[in-house]
């Protein structure tokens, strides 16, 4: 007797790879199209399998349930099945494929039909619904679904009554024929785009501006949502922002294919049930003018690609590539200069990496970031990858920020109950001419906990801990931080004093209201107690503390973010007696972008109204800098990549010692949303700068500047030109 044919493979021991292998075959739906013959094909059970049981087979011996099954399901057809009447008239002659699938409630569903006219198709659709729901089948005494492939005579027959035996040559050319259809299956299992990435473990590009968009919600009274940890995934942050609806409200009306890549959609866009990706071109292309230069015009041309999808529900992927050119505003380029690497390179630009030389006084600076995301369980993510990362509510960060130029990490995101721990290890590299061995930049490592607790509806406080090592000893990457859940001052303590630099820190917040929150910030990397209470101002008390308020819809306009922020960091905290032991790399801070020794107040205001946004910044700063001047070579705790031992005194550390220098930095940028899929935006900002130290060296001057700039970007990063 003929049989039903399983459409599937062959089932792992572990019930999880039934579902996984259930996913493959809704791929593969198709393959056994060729089956167009009077009878079903059923390959050999394994013994862990029972077939769908019908009621009027349940005493049926075991090896016979197959059969048992086969004949109900040819029975329910020839009984139920009326040929159309159109087809009737044309006297049509040949088959209709089914496959169909009983799953693990025992109901029957059809997977694909495969007919000549369409009245078919919704016929077999009808009959396979008036399929009484049965017993399903099993695999190792758990309820599995099971796929078959049934071919239908047109005019039809009671095929109950024939058999037929299926040799090696006809499974032979069996196999052959579903490889043909593979192609074809791919093609069908397009579906339409539904922009997946809201829901995924994707993150959403870290820039200050867009993340005010959905700050409000995240922060409202009595919400267990973690926002220190930066960048958020799409997924965490759905829960309290309606991505979907604020994409049709930006949505613009145009029935053009042109018009819908300029203003709505990604470039190309695919999705099937299983996978869904994403191709956008990058751009960064700006022109401005700058009056302390002496050349005619700043530029910016950076064009690329991104791409991003998924694999599946829980696994994403991201890759961007950057090509670059450009010439910023003068002290722009001066402070790019002064991070230069060892060797030929003028320049590192800040927060992208080292800049070849460009024509005359311009710099070529390529840049890639991805990393991959997977979510193996609701409560946890983890990420490799190549990029930045950011710890704060602030604009500043003095735990982690995204200052430096991109570097590896691994990261893990675990949340629970009112809980999130955040655990990140970086690959850094120290590229200056001290530590540079046998022409290659010196690694580092960086690695940091950082635990978020909600300890009631208004209050969230947070717990930093931090160390940086070196290749000392040859010990790479030591795997003693690799725990992600060690105190990292016993494992310092234990391998050596020099063999790492711990810091500490906390942070806090507090929601007055659903409008108005408060944060801080502090980080400790030395501290004596004894110089405390001794009131003498010592070196060792390298700390620094962040204070900062939002007030949303301020004054009741709507989507309207006021922000006030100081931030105040002692001398020499960051540094250490160590050269590569410092909180940096790539000659930059991997906290404040001043490093220390420094006191400043920031006043943001953001607003966005439909496609339009505005940001204003202010900053009044003081810095203590180093005058380098051939009489005065001491640190005086400005610079975190200087030997705190190279200090003019003990006591009497006071922040803004050195150099003082006051500087005023003032930006106002406005622009559009031209696409909300890629984020490119059309810009015009206004920078102005005053840097006023008390003396003047080689290396700093007094500078008074008025930035003008506009262009169309690809807004993905956040650029700081506040230094």
């Amino acid at each position: 007797m003929a049989f039903l044919m399983p459409h599937y493979q062959k089932y792992s021991i572990f019930q999880s790879n039934i579902n996984f292998q259930k996913a493959q075959m809704k791929r593969f739906v198709v393959l056994a199209l060729l089956l167009v013959q009077y009878h079903l094909f059923s390959q050999n059970n394994a013994f862990h399998e029972k077939p769908p049981v019908f009621p009027a087979c349940e005493n049926v011996a075991i090896d016979a349930l197959q059969h048992c099954f086969d004949t109900h399901v040819y029975q329910h057809i020839f009984d139920t099945f009326l040929v159309p009447e159109n087809v009737l008239k044309e006297h049509y002659k040949g088959d209709v494929v089914v496959i169909f699938e009983v799953d693990t409630t025992g109901q029957f569903k059809v997977i694909y039909v495969e007919a000549m006219y369409e009245s078919l198709k919704t016929e077999v659709k009808r009959v396979f619904s008036a399929f009484p729901k049965i017993t399903p089948a099993t695999y190792n005494g758990r309820n599995t679904y099971k796929q078959y492939t049934v071919s239908i005579k047109i005019p039809l027959v009671n095929q109950t009554e024939i058999e037929q035996n299926v040799t090696k040559e006809t499974a032979i050319h069996t196999i052959e024929q579903q490889a043909k259809t593979e192609f074809d299956i791919i093609n069908k299992s397009i579906e339409a785009f539904a922009d997946k990435a809201f829901s995924s473990q994707l993150n959403i590009p870290f820039t200050h501006s867009d993340y005010a968009r959905f700050d409000r919600n995240m922060n409202l009274v009595g919400t267990n949502s973690h926002t220190a940890s930066k960048p958020f995934v799409y997924n965490d942050v759905a829960n309290y922002y309606d991505f979907k609806a604020e994409k049709n409200k930006l949505k613009k009306e145009t029935t053009t294919w042109a018009g819908r890549k300029l203003w709505n959609e990604h470039l190309v866009q695919l999705q099937s049930t299983d996978y869904w990706f994403t191709i956008d071109p990058v751009f960064d292309l700006e022109v401005g003018t700058d009056a302390n230069a002496d050349f005619n015009s700043t530029y910016n041309n950076t064009r690329g690609f991104l791409v991003q999808g998924g694999l599946g529900k829980n696994f994403n992927f991201y890759a961007s590539v950057f090509e670059s050119q450009g010439r910023f505003a003068e002290y722009v380029n001066n402070y790019a200069e002064s991070l230069k690497a060892f060797g030929p390179d003028p320049a590192i630009v800040p927060g992208r990496g080292i800049a070849k030389r460009f024509k005359k006084d311009g710099y070529d600076y390529p840049v890639s970031e991805a990393y991959l995301s997977y979510a193996p369980a609701k409560f946890i993510n983890i990420q490799f990858g190549h990029g930045k990362n950011f710890i704060g509510d602030g604009y500043r960060s003095l735990l982690l920020s995204d200052v430096a130029s991109p570097h590896p990490f691994l990261k893990l995101n675990t949340t629970f109950w009112k809980l999130k721990y955040t655990n990140t290890w970086m690959w850094l590299k120290d590229v200056r001419d001290d530590v540079v061995q046998d022409k290659a930049f010196l690694s580092k490592y960086m690695a940091n906990h950082y635990l978020s607790w909600n300890v009631s509806k208004k209050l969230n406080i947070g717990l930093f801990e931090s160390v940086v090592w070196d290749n000392s000893n040859n010990r790479g990457f030591d795997v003693n931080y690799l725990n992600p859940i060690i105190f990292y001052r016993a494992i310092e303590f234990e391998t050596g004093q020099g063999a790492g630099n711990a810091l500490l820190g906390a942070s806090a917040k507090y929601k007055f209201n659903d409008q108005v929150n408060m944060y801080g910030q502090f980080i400790l990397d030395e501290f004596s107690l004894g110089d405390i209470k001794g009131g003498d101002k010592s070196w060792k008390n390298k700390y620094g503390y962040q204070l900062g308020v939002k007030y949303y819809n301020a004054f009741k306009v709507d989507n309207l973010l006021l922000q006030f922020e100081y931030n105040r960091i002692r001398p020499y905290t960051y540094s250490h007696n160590t050269i590569a032991l410092n909180y940096g790399h790539n000659n930059q801070s991997m906290a404040h972008l001043w490093g220390a020794n420094f006191s400043e107040a920031i006043l943001i205001g953001r607003y966005h109204f439909n496609r339009w946004f505005a940001d204003a910044k202010l900053i009044f700063g003081v810095r203590g800098l180093d005058f380098n001047n051939g009489t005065d070579n001491f640190s005086y705790g400005g610079d975190v990549y200087r030997n705190y031992n190279d200090r003019p005194f003990d006591t009497g550390v006071t922040i803004g010692q050195g150099n003082k220098t006051k500087i005023f930095n003032g930006n106002l940028q406005a622009g559009y949303l031209v696409n909300p899929a890629s984020n490119l935006k059309i810009f015009t900002d206004i920078t102005v700068r005053n840097f006023n130290p008390e003396a003047e060296t080689i290396n700093t001057f007094k500078s008074s500047t008025v930035w003008f700039n506009f262009g169309i970007r690809t807004d993905l990063f956040n650029w700081y030109f506040d230094n």
